[in-house]
This record gives structure tokens, C-alpha cells and sequence, in this order.
């Protein structure tokens, strides 16, 4: 691939990600860029209105420009698209109500560790003082929670009450993350020092606090305010939908699709009910028999992840050169059993020179030793191949001529 002349609106949306890092070192982490190691974000509403300030003036220096190419384009067309949706996001005060069980600052500031080396005496103290840092950055967090609870804007009761079980654990002496993480450091040539093992213990018992004082807040404050029902109102949905997709949809005609497909996917469980087990065998009954299967059951952490990395394997050479050209580095993908307990599945881009691979990570819920095959192949496809790796590992490597991971930021 011949390479490519840096362009002004390149020049301005590389400074942008630079400036939007040095907002957000999680980000930072997230992508590989050095610096802020050992530091959390800064989650409270002036610090959010910083963000969106940088955002407008990206935005609006993007599309004084004139672009040069076809990159370019696409760089302009992405950069007005995205952030301005991160925008409208802000205006409408998402931030102030920003917490789930899957992605929202109370998981990010523990994923975090997962994309750190631990194998110099350097990374280790990056890990302690990132540690330490954690009160500063709840704080900053519940900050952000209480002022969209003053203004009515409330997660959902069940959303609330399944974070504080993931607070809890996190907060818990013997089981946390936390405590695992500072007894179990170490590096490969060498031994750390007793100061350091402490600041690791320290910033340890400092994280888990951390989280029993947001699990607090949570229980106090927030949760008798929670409204029990679930849906966020078509406003929010279609703003979010926007997220997902990247484009707008006809919410009343795609549900009428999706309808009509869940009852062509039903009919076809039916079928193949039958065809497995006999004419008038139930859906249920089927799944029961195939979990019953010792031919479809791995006993295991050791064994769940040999058999995500045999399948991922597996799928990446039965796919490229035939259904997909693969670059070489995105043809490698690490699984692995994550450090937590919460029970979900997820993937971790790599970073722009893959030093740090794609990872599909499987936190696998505690005293769960049995999985299906059968049930979870699907998922390490979805997370990993041709899922989740193909489409970040692929957008990283093609960088260059796509220009998207200067668009491809949080709001």
C-alpha cells in the first residue's frame, strides 16, 4: 500500500485524539498511546463539558477544511457524524446517567488493568498509582450520578441493583480483583521491593473502598430515586439506536422485521427439535438433551479457553483467502479467561501497532465449571471471529487509509 501524504485534516484530527487522551487516559490505555499510565479520568460534569468543548472545535476545525482525498472525506464525513452524535448525547445529558452492567465508568475503571503489562518493575508502580487513583475518579463519578438524579435523569432500578453486586465484589477484601492483583505481582527477571508491594497493597485497599463507597451511594441515593421501568422512551432510543448503527432507522418498521424474524427463528427451532430428537420433541427438551451431550460439555476454565483459542484459531484460517484477506497481524487472537467474575464476554481492539493483540476475554461467573459447545460457539465467533476482531482488528490496520481511529473514541 503506497503511503500516504499527511493531509491538514489529518494533521488536526491526530492533535485531536492527543488532546482527547490527555482527557481520557483510559482511552490512552485503550489504544497503546504512552503517557497517563497511572492515572484515572476524570468523570464530573465540568470535566465533561471540557470534552465537548474539544469535541465542537474538532468538529468545526474538520469541516473548514478542505479535503484532499477520499480519506479525507471519509475522515470529515465521520468526524461530524460521530462526535457530533457524542454531542447531542451530551446535550441531552446522557453523561449524568451513565451506568449499565456491561459498559459505563464503574466497569471501565477496572477493565482498565486488563490492557496493562505487568512485566517491569515501571508497570507495577503505573498499577499502583493507577490504583490510588480510583477514589478521585468515583467521586468524580458519583458527582456526575448526583447531579443527574437532581434533574430527574435516573438509571433503571435493575440496572442499578445489578452494578452494586458487581461493586460489591469488587469492594470484598479476600475476593476483590483488587487484592488478587497486588498479592499476585510479579515480574519475570527479578523481584519487586517491599515499598513497592506495598503501594500495591495500599492502592489496592484503597480501590476496593473506592467501590463500597460507590456501592453506597448507589443504595442511599440513587437507587430510591430508580424508576422500576426498563425502557429509556423513544427520544432516547433513537439517539442510541444512531449509536449503534451509524444511521437512522424506521423504529416502527424494523420492529415489525425483527418480529417476524423471531418467529422464523422459533419455527426453525422447532424443526430442528425434531429433527435431532423425533417429531413432537419441544424446543426445551432439546436444549436439555443437547446440554445433557458429554460430546457438547467442556468442564473448566482451562478447558473453555483452549477451546475459544482452537475455535478462534480455527475460524481465522477457514476464512481468510477464502471469505475474507486477513492482514497478518490481525490474524492472531488471544482469549482468555478474565480476572472478574460477572459473567460477561467481551473484546479488547488491539493496539495501533499490535503489540497488544485483539483479546476476546470470558468472565466466567463463580462456581461455574460446565459449558456447553453447542451453545457457545456463536459467542466466540460474535466477540472474536469474524465478529468483534475482524471489524476493530481490521479498522486499526487500515488505519491509514481509513482515517477512523480518529473518530473512534467514547463520547
Amino acid at each position: 500500500m503506497t503511503e500516504r501524504t499527511q493531509s491538514p485534516i489529518d494533521r488536526i484530527a491526530d492533535d485531536f485524539v492527543m488532546a482527547y487522551c490527555a482527557l481520557n487516559p483510559l482511552e490512552a490505555t485503550s489504544l497503546g498511546m504512552p503517557g497517563g499510565e497511572d492515572k484515572m479520568p476524570d468523570y464530573s460534569p465540568d470535566h465533561a463539558d471540557e470534552v465537548a468543548r474539544l469535541q465542537r472545535e474538532f468538529i468545526a476545525a474538520v469541516q473548514a477544511e478542505e479535503p484532499q482525498d477520499d480519506v479525507d472525506r471519509v475522515t470529515q464525513a465521520a468526524v461530524t457524524e460521530r462526535h457530533g452524535l457524542y454531542l447531542e448525547l451530551h446535550d441531552a445529558g446522557e453523561h449524568l446517567r451513565d451506568l449499565n452492567v456491561i459498559a459505563s465508568p464503574s466497569q471501565d475503571v477496572r477493565d482498565v488493568f486488563d490492557l496493562m503489562p505487568t512485566d517491569t518493575v515501571e508497570a507495577w508502580e503505573n498499577i499502583a498509582a493507577r490504583m490510588s487513583a480510583i477514589p478521585a475518579s468515583l467521586d468524580s463519578y458519583r458527582e456526575a450520578l448526583a447531579l443527574g438524579a437532581s434533574r430527574g435523569e435516573v438509571p433503571a432500578a435493575r440496572q442499578i441493583a445489578e452494578v452494586i453486586q458487581q461493586l460489591d465484589a469488587a469492594a470484598d477484601r479476600d475476593s476483590s480483583f483488587f487484592t488478587t492483583l497486588a498479592a499476585e505481582a510479579s515480574i519475570p527477571d527479578g523481584e519487586l521491593s517491599t515499598a513497592l508491594k506495598g503501594s500495591l497493597e495500599e492502592g489496592a485497599a484503597l480501590a476496593r473502598q473506592a467501590y463500597a463507597d460507590l456501592a453506597s451511594f448507589l443504595t442511599a441515593e440513587l437507587g430510591p430515586l430508580a424508576p422500576e421501568e426498563d425502557a429509556v422512551g423513544r427520544e432516547r432510543y433513537t439517539r442510541f439506536s444512531r449509536v449503534f448503527l451509524g444511521a437512522e432507522i424506521d423504529l416502527d418498521e424494523t420492529y415489525e422485521w425483527g418480529l417476524e424474524n423471531l418467529a422464523s427463528i422459533v419455527a426453525e427451532q422447532e424443526a430442528v427439535a425434531a429433527e435431532l430428537y423425533g417429531a413432537g420433541t419441544s424446543v426445551e427438551e432439546a436444549f436439555r438433551r443437547l446440554n445433557a451431550d458429554p460430546a457438547r460439555q467442556l468442564h473448566g476454565t482451562d478447558a473453555l479457553q483452549a477451546w475459544m483459542q482452537e475455535t478462534a484459531d480455527q475460524a481465522i484460517a477457514d476464512l481468510n483467502g477464502t471469505h475474507f484477506d486477513i492482514p497478518e497481524p490481525v490474524q492472531t487472537i488471544e482469549c482468555r479467561i478474565a480476572p472478574t467474575q460477572t459473567g460477561g464476554i467481551y473484546y479488547t481492539p488491539p493496539t495501533a501497532d499490535f503489540s497488544r493483540p485483539g483479546r476476546m476475554w470470558w468472565s466466567v461467573p463463580a462456581g461455574v465449571e460446565d459449558f456447553g459447545t453447542w451453545t457457545e460457539k456463536t459467542t466466540v465467533y460474535h466477540e472474536g471471529v469474524p465478529g468483534h476482531h475482524l471489524q476493530l482488528g481490521q479498522t486499526v490496520y487500515r488505519d491509514e487509509l481509513l482515517g477512523l481511529l480518529k473518530v473512534w473514541l467514547s463520547p
